[in-house]
C-alpha cells in the first residue's frame, strides 16, 4: 500500500509546513524515460544542454530530448551500463559496461573505439574537447586508469596513468585536468604537465566505497567539489610560485572549504556560489525499530571555511527508493539551464530553479495575494503563467472570503481598472452577501461609467437603510450617473412616511437641483435654511424666484442675504427690497446699514428714515451716519435725538447746525465732561466758546484744573488765573501750574529753534543767490540787445564795444541804456524794473 502511495504521487518533493518559499520545483521526466525504466532500470546517465544520454542496466543508452522523449537508442552490451561521456560539442560519447566493453564513437560520424577488457570498466572519460583532431584523449578506470591517445595511422596508443591503490570509482575530466577517485583517495593530473599535483585523502575508511562511492564535480576549470561519505571539500587549484618549484609541479590544490553533512552524499553539484547536494538517508522505522532507507534529500547550502549553512532541504519522492542505496543514486546538472537531474534506477527527477511564476504559485498557495500582485505587477514582462487579472480577483474573493468587505472593495478600483463587465459582475456579487454599500464608495464616476442600473441599485441600498450615506452619495455621485426621475420618485415615496425628514428633504432638493428643477430646490433648501440656498441662486441665476422670498432670506442669513441682494442691484432693485422689508424694520436697517457703509448716496431717499431707524435699533453708528450723512435733514435729526435724549448727537447737530454755544452747554450741563468740552472748543476754535467755558467752569474746581491742563496752546491761561476766587482749594493746582509753565518754556523754546532755523536757511539761501550771481553768463552773437533789439556782438569782433549783462539775462548795449539818475549811480534792468520781478526772472521765462 506504503508502495502504490509512492507511485501514484505527482509531488516530487516533500515541503515543510514552513512559511520559507522552496528554492527548487521538481518534476518526474516522463514520456519515453517512464516506458524504458518499466521494463529496465537507469545505472547512469549524462547531460548534455541539447539532450540526455541515459545508461541502463540491461545494457542500453538511450538519448533523449529534454522531455524525456527517446530519440536514439544504442545496444551496447548485455549487461549494466556503467558511465557515459559526452564531449562538450555533444558529438563524441564514450560508453563502458560492467563486461569490460569500452566503446567510444561519433553520433553524427563513423569514427569509432572499441575495447574488451578482462575486468569490469566503471569509468570512462572522453576529452573535453575531443571534436578536434589534436584532442583525440579518453581515460578508461578499471583496476588501472588508463589514458588513450590516438596517435600515427590512427591507432590508439594506451598509458598507465595509476594503478595499484584499488579500482577506480570515479572520472572527471575538466580542462587540462584529469581528477579521479580510487579506494585511498582522490588524485588530480595535469595533463600539460603529465604530473600529479596532488592527493586528497579519504576521511572515513570504514565506509565501502563501492557501496559509498565518491562524487566529483568540477565547478569551473579550477574549482573541484569532492563528496564522499558525509564529507565535503572544495579544493582550488592555484599555480606555484617559481622560487617554490624546485623538483615540484608547477601546480598545486588548496582546500578552501570543508565540511561534514548530515547524511551520506550520493551528488554534487554548484549553483552560482551556494552547492546542491544529493543525499542518502538512512532512518529508523517507528513500526519495526529497524534502520530502512528513507527518501533522498536534495539540499542547498552556503558552504563556509569549516561548517555551511542550509538555503533549503526537500525529502524527494522517489520510485522504488525503499530498495535502493548509496551508490544507486547519481545527480547531474546542466550548466546553462540549472537544472539538476536525480537519478535511481526506476526514477528520473528534475529539479529546477523556481522562476517567478512559481514563485507567484507558492505566494498563492500560502494565500499571500497582496505579495503575489506586487511580484506580478513587477514581473508582468516576464510571466508566462499567470495574468495581473486572475490575480487580482482571487485576492478580491480571498478578502470577501475573510469578511474584509471595505478592503475588497477598495482593492477593485485598482485591479478591475475600466473593465465594466468586471466591474458590474463584482457589484451583483456584492449585493449577494449584502455589502452593496461597501462597494459603494469605489464605484468609477468617470471613465468607466457602469450602466445606470447599478448606480440606482446602490441608491436603493441606502434608501432603505441609511438616509445619511444616501444623502452623500447623491452629493458625491454626478447627476448624470443614475435615472434622476426614479431616484426622485422613491425620495418622494420615502417622504410620504417621515415629510419632516430634513435629510431627505435636502436630497430631494439636491436631486431638483440635477434635474434643474430649481424653483422647488428653493423652496425646499428655504424651509430647510440651508446654507446652500445662496449659492444655489447665484450659480443658477435665481434672482426671479426670490423677489417674494426676500424676509425669509433675511431672517435666515441677513448678512449674506443683504451682501447677494446688494452685489445683484440690477437685478433686486433698493427700492424693491426696501418695500418688502416695510413691516420689518430691524431687517430694513440691516440692509440701509450695509447699503449706506457701500455708497453714502445711493440710498440717499432714505436717509431721513434710517435716522429712525439707526436710533431704534443701533445707536452706535447713529453718530457716523450723522457725521457721513450729506443728505440727512438736521432739522429732523435733531428733533429725534432731543426727543430720546441723545446727548452726542445733539451736541454734533447743534454745532454743525452753527449753535456752537448751546452745543457746549450741553456737553458742561449734561454730560459735565470738560475735557470733551475742551476739545470741542478747541475744535470750533472761537474765542466765545472759550469765554464760555470760562465763565461755567470758575466755580468748580475740577473744572479748572481740566482747564489750566489743557488751556495753555489755546488761550492766554492768565486770562482763567485771573479770575479764580481767592480762597478757592483747586485739586493739583501745583502740577496744573507746573504743567502750564512747562507748556510756556516748550513754546519759548520752539520759536527759538523755529527762528535759528528760519535764520539758518535765510543765510543758506542767501550763499547760495551769491555764488549763482557770481557765476559768469555766456553771451554770443545769438543774445540781441533788448533796447534796439540789435545782435548784441559786433560783426567786427576787433571793434571794441561795451556790453552791459544783468542778473536777470537781460543784455544791453551800454550806449542804448539812460543815463541813472543822481541820486545813485546803479543802473537797473528797465525791462524787470517795470515789471517789479527780481533778478534771475528772465531765466525763469526762458526754461518756460
Amino acid at each position: 500500500q506504503e508502495t502504490r502511495s509512492n507511485e501514484e504521487s505527482t509531488d516530487e518533493s516533500e515541503e515543510d509546513e514552513s512559511e520559507e518559499e522552496p528554492k527548487l520545483k521538481y518534476e518526474r521526466l516522463s514520456n519515453g524515460v517512464t516506458e524504458i525504466l518499466q521494463k529496465d532500470a537507469a545505472s547512469c546517465m549524462t547531460v548534455h544542454e541539447k539532450f540526455l544520454a541515459l545508461g541502463t542496466h540491461y545494457g542500453k543508452v538511450y538519448l533523449l530530448d529534454v522531455q524525456g522523449n527517446i530519440t536514439q537508442k544504442f545496444d551496447v552490451s548485455p549487461v549494466k551500463i556503467n558511465q557515459i561521456s559526452l564531449d562538450e560539442s555533444g558529438e563524441h560519447m564514450g560508453v563502458c559496461s560492467e563486461d569490460g566493453k569500452v566503446q567510444v564513437f561519433g553520433l553524427y560520424s563513423a569514427e569509432e573505439f572499441h575495447e574488451t577488457f578482462d575486468c569490469p570498466i566503471k569509468i570512462v572519460a572522453v576529452h573535453p574537447h575531443f571534436v578536434r583532431s589534436h584532442f583525440k584523449q579518453f581515460v578508461t578506470g578499471g583496476k588501472k586508469l588508463l589514458l588513450y591517445e590516438r596517435g600515427w595511422m590512427n591507432r590508439w596508443k594506451p598509458s598507465v596513468l595509476h594503478e595499484g591503490e584499488g579500482n577506480i570509482r570515479n572520472v572527471k575530466w575538466r580542462g587540462h585536468l584529469i581528477a579521479w577517485a580510487n579506494n585511498m583517495g582522490v588524485k588530480i593530473l595535469d595533463m600539460i604537465s603529465k604530473q600529479r599535483i596532488t592527493n586528497v585523502p579519504r576521511d572515513d575508511i570504514s565506509l565501502r566505497p563501492d557501496m559509498y562511492p565518491c562524487s566529483l564535480c568540477w565547478k569551473d576549470n579550477l574549482t573541484l567539489i569532492i563528496g564522499w561519505g558525509n564529507s565535503v571539500k572544495i579544493c582550488s587549484v592555484k599555480e606555484r610560485h617559481a622560487s617554490e618549484m624546485r623538483d615540484l609541479p608547477n601546480r598545486y590544490v588548496e582546500i578552501v572549504f570543508q565540511f561534514d553533512t548530515e547524511f551520506y552524499i550520493s551528488g554534487l553539484a554548484p549553483i552560482c556560489d551556494q552547492l546542491v547536494i544529493l543525499s542518502y538517508v538512512k532512518e529508523i522505522s517507528e513500526k519495526t525499530e529497524v534502520e530502512c532507507c528513507a527518501r533522498p534529500r536534495l539540499d542547498i547550502v552556503q558552504p563556509l571555511p569549516e561548517s555551511c549553512e542550509e538555503i533549503s532541504s526537500d525529502a524527494l519522492t522517489v520510485r522504488g527508493f525503499q530498495e535502493n542505496e548509496c551508490r544507486d543514486y547519481h545527480l547531474e546538472y546542466s550548466e546553462g539551464e540549472s537544472l539538476f537531474y536525480i537519478i535511481s534506477p526506476r526514477d528520473v527527477v528534475v529539479a529546477k530553479e523556481r522562476d517567478q511564476d512559481d514563485h507567484i504559485d507558492w505566494l498563492l498557495e500560502k494565500k499571500k495575494y497582496e505579495e503575489a500582485l506586487m511580484a506580478a505587477e513587477i514581473s508582468q514582462k516576464t510571466i508566462k503563467k499567470h495574468k495581473i487579472l486572475d490575480i487580482g480577483l482571487a485576492y478580491i474573493n480571498h478578502l470577501v472570503e475573510k469578511g474584509e468587505y471595505d478592503l475588497a472593495a477598495r482593492k477593485c478600483q485598482k485591479i478591475l481598472g475600466k473593465n465594466t463587465e468586471l466591474w458590474e459582475f463584482e457589484v451583483y456579487k456584492f449585493k449577494e452577501i449584502g455589502q452593496l454599500k461597501a462597494i459603494s464608495r469605489y464605484l468609477p464616476r468617470r471613465d468607466p461609467v457602469l450602466k445606470p442600473l447599478i448606480y440606482e441599485m446602490v441608491l436603493h441600498e441606502f434608501l432603505e437603510s441609511d438616509y445619511e450615506g444616501f444623502a452623500t452619495l447623491i452629493k458625491e455621485w454626478p447627476g448624470d450617473l443614475y435615472n434622476n426621475t426614479i431616484i426622485v420618485q422613491a425620495v418622494v415615496d420615502h417622504l410620504k412616511k417621515d415629510p419632516q425628514n430634513r435629510t431627505l428633504l435636502r436630497t430631494l432638493a439636491e436631486l431638483y437641483t440635477y434635474d434643474q428643477r430649481y424653483g422647488r430646490a428653493l423652496e425646499i433648501y428655504l424651509t430647510l435654511r440651508h446654507k446652500d440656498v445662496f449659492q444655489l441662486i447665484h450659480k443658477h441665476n435665481l434672482f426671479s424666484s426670490i423677489r417674494d422670498k426676500i424676509v425669509l432670506l433675511m431672517d435666515f442669513d441677513s448678512e449674506k442675504a443683504v451682501d447677494m441682494l446688494l452685489d445683484n442691484e440690477d437685478k433686486i432693485s433698493i427700492d424693491r427690497v426696501v418695500e418688502e422689508l416695510e413691516n420689518r424694520p430691524e431687517l430694513q436697517h440691516v440692509y440701509l446699514h450695509k447699503l449706506f457703509k457701500r455708497d453714502h448716496h445711493k440710498g440717499q431717499r432714505y436717509h431721513e428714515k434710517q435716522i429712525s431707524l439707526y436710533a431704534e435699533y443701533d445707536r452706535p453708528n447713529l453718530l457716523p451716519f450723522l457725521r457721513d450723512s450729506t443728505h440727512c435733514p438736521l432739522e429732523k435729526a435733531l428733533e429725534i435725538c432731543q426727543q430720546r435724549n441723545f446727548v452726542e448727537e445733539t451736541v454734533y447737530l447743534l454745532s454743525r447746525m452753527g449753535n456752537s454755544r448751546s452745543a457746549l452747554k450741553m456737553i458742561m450741563e449734561e454730560l459735565q465732561d470738560v475735557d470733551k468740552a475742551i476739545e470741542f472748543a478747541k475744535e470750533q476754535d472761537d474765542g466765545e466758546l472759550w469765554e464760555d467755558l470760562i465763565l461755567y467752569s470758575i466755580d468748580k474746581p475740577p473744572f479748572i484744573t481740566g482747564l489750566l491742563n489743557n488751556i495753555g496752546t489755546h488761550v492766554d491761561p492768565i486770562l482763567l488765573i485771573h479770575r479764580i476766587k481767592e480762597g478757592m482749594e483747586i485739586p493739583n493746582l501745583r502740577d496744573s501750574l507746573v504743567k502750564i509753565l512747562q507748556d510756556y518754556n516748550l513754546q519759548i523754546l520752539l520759536r527759538e529753534g523755529c527762528k535759528k532755523i528760519l535764520v539758518a536757511d535765510s543765510l543758506s539761501l542767501l550763499k547760495k543767490m551769491h555764488r549763482t550771481q557770481m557765476k559768469g553768463v555766456l553771451v554770443d552773437e545769438e543774445n540781441i540787445c533788448e533796447s534796439c533789439l540789435s545782435p548784441i556782438l559786433p560783426s567786427d569782433a576787433s571793434k571794441s564795444f561795451n556790453v552791459v549783462v544783468f542778473h536777470c539775462r537781460h543784455m544791453f548795449h551800454k550806449e542804448c541804456l539812460p543815463v541813472p539818475n543822481t541820486v545813485s549811480s546803479v543802473q537797473f534792468c528797465n525791462i524787470c524794473s517795470a515789471k517789479h520781478r527780481g533778478p534771475g526772472s528772465a531765466i525763469l521765462e526762458m526754461k518756460k
